[in-house]
């Protein structure tokens, strides 16, 4: 998924928990192969070959995903988009941008973007794209979901304790050897040394998208890499979004979605959401947090 998993587990010992590692590494590469756009052999890919052209059978794991990410899609009008992997990628975040796109190239950039365009056959367990040359991608939710099966499969073979970290996108249940529970640290984006706060996770997911390494500036002006699905222009405004919640995938693409709100409609709609909190960083260094989120940052 070109992110790097880290696995920990509490175990009797160093065997069993190697034993275990492996299961988890193995399932992450599984649910890879199915949700994997660069891998021509994925179910992904021949969906994304067909656009246009017909509907084409899935497994039910990849249909229920699809049809997961369409709710969130629904649920967050449209900032979380699985067929964002259809936009042209006319910005650059590597040093070479001098200039703003045109509203022209950037309205064209989002053409085939959009979720209702993805038809399901619920009977059938097929999914076709309406628009020709359409493609649906997981970078936004994909690592979330490979760390929650990774879980649920250790947790099935008995492993009482853990985290997946998936490139930071952290799943944890269970306890510390020492009976006390995984904390995260929420980084400060302005000093990646140092911690806003140091929050217990249990039994629970945190992740974290944000825009302090890939961006560009213009006019004063701080567009990230991270795109709004729905008009192309790159999101402003927030600098981290970190969101808690009971599973990863959800977490993962609330994240992302947050992040293109921006502050106030991100806290606004994580508010209205059961079990779901979250702690944003706006560009000015400014915290918020939702409701229920009781920060020591001293």
């Amino acid at each position: 998924m070109g992110s790097r998993f880290e696995i920990t587990v509490v175990a009797q010992d160093s065997t069993a928990a190697e034993r275990h590692i492996d299961l988890a590494v193995s399932e992450i590469t599984r649910i890879e192969k199915l949700i994997s756009s660069w891998d021509s052999a994925s179910e992904t890919s021949e969906i994304n070959r067909n656009s246009g052209k017909k509907p084409v059978k899935v497994a039910d794991e990849l249909f229920q995903l699809i049809k997961r990410c369409i709710g969130i899609s629904e649920l967050t009008d449209g900032a979380f988009d699985i067929s964002f992997a259809s936009m042209d990628k006319i910005w650059k975040f590597d040093g070479t941008m001098t200039e703003m796109p045109s509203n022209e190239a950037i309205k064209k950039s989002v053409e085939k973007v959009g979720y209702k365009n993805i038809v399901l056959n619920e009977e059938e367990k097929t999914v076709f794209l309406k628009l020709e040359g359409m493609k649906i991608g997981f970078g936004a939710i994909g690592k979330g979901y490979a760390a929650d099966m990774a879980k649920e499969l250790l947790i099935k073979k008995g492993v009482m304790g853990g985290i997946i970290n998936a490139s930071g996108d952290m799943n944890t249940w269970g306890e510390q050897p020492n009976g006390s529970k995984w904390k995260v640290a929420i980084t400060n984006p302005m000093d990646k040394n140092k911690a806003f706060a140091l929050l217990p996770i249990d039994n629970s997911a945190v992740v974290t998208s944000g825009n302090y390494e890939k961006y560009v500036k213009f006019d004063g002006v701080r567009y990230t890499h991270i795109i709004d699905p729905r008009t192309g222009f790159p999101a402003t405004g927030i600098i981290s979004a970190t969101v808690f919640a009971p599973k990863a995938e959800i977490a993962d693409a609330l994240a992302t979605s947050v992040f293109v709100m921006g502050v106030e409609t991100g806290l606004n709609f994580i508010n209205q959401l059961p079990k779901i909190e979250c702690i944003l960083i706006a560009e000015d260094g400014k915290l918020y947090s939702s409701d229920n989120i009781q920060l020591d940052t001293k």
